[in-house]
């Protein structure tokens, strides 16, 4: 039947209306020839029309099933759609109790084109109009009728849902609730039928069902009928595959519930980094580090240990709940592996999620998570650099806890946790009045200083060793009796040298700047050591540091031990440190210069000659000392320098 075919249509409309909206659209399309008819008359104009199809324009769902009996009586055959002006669910269950072939309310798009479209595949299916149509446009997933013991009475699917289940729509015909779910599912859905009958309007409810693709999501609609079917009371249950939206939801709701616990991260990590500004001793920041974690709620356990020298771990500082596993901790044998060990052995997080269910731990420990709730562990090395101080371990009852951002979190805190300890035991260094002065020697090495000497006959002393912004580790190494042509050449080559280059160029020494791909100096300024002198003849080295006199001085040598092998402590001594006050160190500086010095710094100082940009130019400075611009630069630089070195050589920075 094509565009241009006239089709015949009864529209029916209630007793009390006029010519309706509807009629007056099919008119004006020009191809369709309209009869209407009322709830009262409709009978009468079917006897005297042939039709094509029936439209019912009912908002009712009492006149639609009425209307729907009688046009079954008279055209059993003639497509029937229900047409409401505005659709809800009390009027779609109306229209598939009363098996109609199409339901497209007024407001939806397209309205008119699915009427013709009812109507011709109705007449190509014959007797197969069902549900089938409804269901695919307007209907959900699923219809069915319960009885109020929740007795299946009639159910209807579509094609694509029917497959996802081994029991057929026939066969669930006569089988209850109980015996479609679980018993805690079934007792829901009972109860939301129960409300919907006695409160005589239409209840919603979500739920899942177990299908031959997994588990599967559903909203349904259970509306209440107006008559008792088959002697006994019902309700239509229509029921929308919601299975993506509620994957979808699910994420939102996980990744609102991540932000939430990262901003409450975020909070906690400010208030730990606010107490470590504060701290002044070592002990003071792993208590508030984990009071603070504990106190945000999210956790329940806080814990920080370090190796022992046995590599157990030596519990200094822990709170929370979860008592019985922080005790097992504490009391753990050194020999039995778990997240804090691992962690402070390789230097790496480590973490273990679903620990009531996989059961991963230890067995002391396990059996303490399951006493305490415990159902994650994070354990995050508590360190700077390449030096680990301890190991820090969090405690959770969620068993999805420690996310990929939160491990990231928690990894930043034990690098900052470790950078204020270090910077505490270089300031207890830096402000001691006496000193441990610690002698090592060092019999071989495969750092280029080591390979130097043993190839030529020369001697390496460090000057400076330090680290920029990016990481990078410097030294400057002075070189006594060789070359600087050949200093160069070696250095080049060494595998542990990234670049070099020459600083100074005397006849009997040379001073090179080299840019290292590791630094054992460096492991050890992270300890808390203050590097006094470090040099190397023959292939054997001489190291001497200072160390605050409560320092841990095996941890030391074993932190040396570790980069050279054959490392040995052969002295011990306590220095005790001359005090200097401000007075003494600015009168020892101005001792040292010359008055030239003194007086081209004062008018470089006092000329804004080191603002940026800058308010005086060399060549005025030079102009106001009747100098030469190259004189006056070199008036500066010396008394820089003289300033300089009383902080980086004398002061011992």
């Amino acid at each position: 039947m094509g565009r241009e075919t006239n089709v015949t249509l009864v529209v029916v409309t209630g007793s009390d209306r006029d010519d309706s909206s509807l009629e007056r659209r099919l008119r004006g399309e020009g191809r369709y020839r309209v009869h209407s008819a009322s709830t009262d008359s409709v009978a009468d104009v079917l006897e005297g029309v042939v039709s094509d199809g029936i439209v019912l324009e009912l908002e009712r769902p009492d006149a639609i099933r009425n209307c729907l009996e009688q046009v079954r009586e008279f055209s059993p055959a003639v497509p029937t759609i229900v047409a409401p002006p505005a659709g809800d669910e009390a009027l779609a269950a109306a229209a598939v109790r009363g098996d109609a072939t199409e339901y497209a309310p007024l407001a939806d798009d397209g309205v008119i084109d699915r009427i013709e479209t009812a109507v011709v595949a109705d007449t190509a299916d014959g007797d197969e109009r069902d549900y089938h149509r409804i269901i695919a446009n307007e209907l959900p997933d699923e219809a069915f009728v319960i009885a109020a013991d929740g007795t299946y009475l009639e159910a209807k699917a579509r094609r694509e849902a029917a497959d996802l289940y081994g029991t057929s729509s026939t066969e669930l015909t006569g089988n209850t609730l109980a015996d479609a779910f679980p018993p805690e599912t079934a007792e829901r859905l009972q109860s939301c039928l129960e409300r919907a009958i006695e409160a005589g309007e239409t209840q919603s409810i979500e739920y899942e069902a177990e299908t031959n693709e997994g588990t599967r999501y559903y909203e349904a609609r259970v509306v209440p009928t107006d008559r008792r079917i088959a002697g006994r009371r019902a309700v239509v249950w229509l029921a929308r595959d919601i299975t993506e939206r509620a994957r979808r939801e699910r994420e939102l709701r996980s990744q609102r519930a991540e932000l939430e616990t990262l901003n409450r991260i975020n909070t906690l990590g400010r208030r730990v980094v606010e107490s470590l500004v504060g701290a002044s001793e070592r002990e003071t920041i792993e208590r508030d580090v984990c009071e603070q974690i504990v106190e945000s709620e999210l956790y329940c356990g806080s814990w920080i240990a370090e190796l022992g020298p046995d590599g157990e771990l030596v519990a200094r500082s822990g709170t929370g709940e979860a008592t019985t596993y922080l005790d097992q901790l504490r009391d753990l044998d050194c020999s039995v592996e778990c997240p804090a060990t691992e962690a402070a052995l390789s230097g790496d997080v480590r973490t273990v999620t679903h620990v009531q269910d996989t059961e991963p731990l230890p067995e002391p420990l396990q059996e303490a998570a399951h006493e305490d709730d415990v159902d994650a562990v994070l354990a995050v090395p508590v360190s700077y650099d390449d030096s680990i101080y301890g190991v820090l371990t969090v405690l959770s009852e969620r068993a999805d806890a420690f996310s990929e951002s939160e491990r990231e979190a928690f990894e930043l805190l034990g690098g900052m946790i470790g950078f204020t300890i270090m910077a505490i035991k270089n300031r207890e260094l830096l402000l001691s009045d006496s000193v441990v002065e610690l002698e090592f020697r060092i019999d071989g090495g495969d750092t280029f200083s080591f390979d130097l000497t043993e190839r030529y006959d020369c001697r390496c002393s460090l000057e400076w060793t330090g680290t920029t912004n990016d990481g990078r580790t410097y030294q400057y190494v002075t070189v006594e009796g060789l070359e600087a042509e050949t200093v160069l050449e070696e250095a080049t080559d060494h595998d542990s040298i990234e670049g070099c280059r020459l600083i100074h160029d005397g006849t009997e020494q040379c001073t090179i700047e080299m840019r290292l791909c590791k630094s054992g100096v460096r492991t050890l300024t992270n300890h808390g050591v203050t590097i006094r002198d470090v040099r190397v003849e023959d292939g054997v080295g001489t190291c001497c540091v200072e160390v605050s006199r409560d320092a841990d001085v095996r941890e030391i040598a074993e932190a040396l031990g570790g980069i050279y092998e054959n490392t040995e402590l052969v002295a011990r001594r306590v220095v005790d440190r001359p005090v200097h006050t401000a007075a003494e160190r600015r009168k020892r500086i101005l001792d040292e210069l010359t008055d030239r010095q003194l007086t081209t710094l004062r008018l470089a100082y006092y000329g804004g000659f080191f603002e940026w940009p800058r308010e005086s130019t060399g060549e005025e400075i030079a102009e106001s000392m009747d100098v030469s611009p190259p004189t006056m630069h070199q008036h500066l630089r010396k008394g820089l320098k003289t300033i300089l070195g009383e902080f980086f050589e004398d002061g011992g920075a």
